[in-house]
């Protein structure tokens, strides 16, 4: 059975980064068909030079540290393995718009969409998540 994962991720941290990433890339391993919405700060998880540079939360900058002696994937490497597995990755137009962004801003290999687009996608998924 071919399952179905919508996940916006409107957040751009790195924690949610990873959390966007970790749970698309298992999803896509395990054969789902994927697709991630990207709006309002979470553009930055895909954008060409602040997926380089996402924050971690205040307090918790020693994770860091604690990220590379457990050889977790950079965000770079798990967009990367997203793409790769065929993770649809779509940026929301109009908050492109509203920021002053275009296609060039970010990785490539991205589609650029409006909440229909992704809605389309989004309609028959078996999961939904939301960052």
């Amino acid at each position: 059975m071919n399952r179905k994962v919508a996940i916006i991720a409107s957040n751009g941290g790195m924690f949610d980064a990873y959390k966007v990433f970790n749970l698309a890339t298992a999803a896509a391993a395990t054969d789902a068909e994927v697709g991630i919405f990207f709006t309002f700060e979470g553009l930055n998880l895909i954008h060409k030079d602040l997926h380089k540079q996402l924050p971690l939360p205040e307090g918790k900058e020693a994770m860091a540290e604690g990220f590379k002696q457990a050889n977790v994937p950079s965000i770079g490497e798990l967009l990367g393995m997203a793409q790769e597995l065929g993770v649809r990755i779509i940026a929301c137009q109009m908050t492109m718009d509203v920021m002053g962004l275009t296609a060039e801003d970010f990785v490539n290999g991205i589609e650029v969409g409006g909440a229909a687009a992704f809605l389309d996608f989004a309609f028959d998924a078996d999961v939904t998540l939301t960052f």
